[in-house]
């Protein structure tokens, strides 16, 4: 059994899952005005400090909207939302995205693994590959799902790294804690050895210097969950 370290959430962080829960549950609707600082702060009981900083994260992360001398409104986060948002709404759903959130992350990753591998590829060095063979062998070895996803994760951000493209890895970052919820999902229904096999075989195309079939077949192991007989959606 994996037990997970536990740690009192600070005040800011309440308040703002308890607006971001009011907001996704449709209570403050899209366009409502909230009422001044100080009146929530008052209603709340948390000082006003709180609420501001709280505020000013909400909106960074889309969901509401800063108008200087007009007040502070529910935004459209569907359309003024990031990764963050998202992030926000999955812990809304009790860590499950919708269906139509899986097939989206999962096609992005189509193309930014073939635009990593294609970029490695033509410079990949033995060093290079001792470093991506080391995370395979440790997913060999991992004993818990999250053990195994977060090497498989840095294989993947290590290509990110490798490839040259200086984006790549802060965009592959950027999707950590999306893909890694999803890949212990997928080990959950599939076992650890199928993503330890799907990073092993991956990791043999780019050592014999294939990027075809290093492309051909990572595309084939996200559609199979996309589509094919290993889906991952709730």
């Amino acid at each position: 059994m994996e037990f997970k370290k536990l740690s009192s959430p600070s005040l800011k962080e309440l308040f703002i899952k308890e607006m971001e829960t009011l907001i996704l549950s449709g209570r403050l609707a899209i366009g409502e005005k909230l009422p001044p600082e100080r009146e929530i702060a008052k209603s709340m009981q948390i000082s006003r400090t709180v609420v501001n900083a709280g505020i000013s994260e909400l909106a960074r992360k889309g969901f509401l909207t800063i108008k200087p001398r007009m007040g502070t409104f529910v935004a459209d986060y569907r359309k003024n939302g990031n990764l963050e948002t998202l992030i926000s709404i999955m812990n809304y759903n009790s860590g499950m995205l919708r269906k139509a959130e899986i097939r989206s992350v999962l096609e992005l990753r189509i193309a930014l693994d073939k635009l990593a591998i294609e970029s490695l590829i033509p410079k990949v060095t033995e060093e290079d590959i001792k470093t991506l063979r080391g995370y395979v062998e440790k997913m060999k070895e991992a004993e818990t799902l999250r053990e195994v996803s977060e090497l498989a994760f840095s294989f993947q951000h290590e290509l990110a790294l490798l490839s040259g493209n200086t984006l790549l890895p802060l965009i592959f970052m950027s999707f950590k804690e999306l893909v890694l919820n999803l890949w212990e999902r997928f080990c959950r229904l599939y076992g650890k050895e199928a993503l330890y096999n799907n990073t092993s075989v991956l990791c043999d195309h780019i050592e014999q210097r294939d990027a075809a079939k290093a492309v051909e077949w990572q595309t084939a192991v996200i559609n199979e969950t996309i589509s094919g007989s290993r889906q991952i959606y709730y």
